[in-house]
């Protein structure tokens, strides 16, 4: 009984070492010491939901969506 709890504490073990080193590795490909980025965005179009027409056009057909709902709902059974 001894040996099956000592076999599972050095598994133990080395399953915590392996974890780390697999962690340490991440952290070491995470380092960017030599990377010099600089990125400049230009944006000269803007969104199409920025056009006032946009919003005219769905105003609109959301009138006639509520007025067509309100219309459908006249039945008196």
């Amino acid at each position: 009984m001894k040996s099956i709890k000592k076999i599972t504490y050095n598994f133990k073990g080395f399953v915590a070492l392996l974890v780390l080193s697999l962690l340490q590795t991440a952290v070491w490909a995470q380092d960017g010491a030599g990377a010099d980025i600089d990125v400049k965005v230009t944006k000269e179009s803007s969104n199409w939901y920025a056009q006032p027409w946009v919003w005219i056009v769905g105003g609109a057909v959301f009138l006639l969506l509520l007025v067509a709902l309100m219309r459908g709902n006249n039945n008196k059974a």
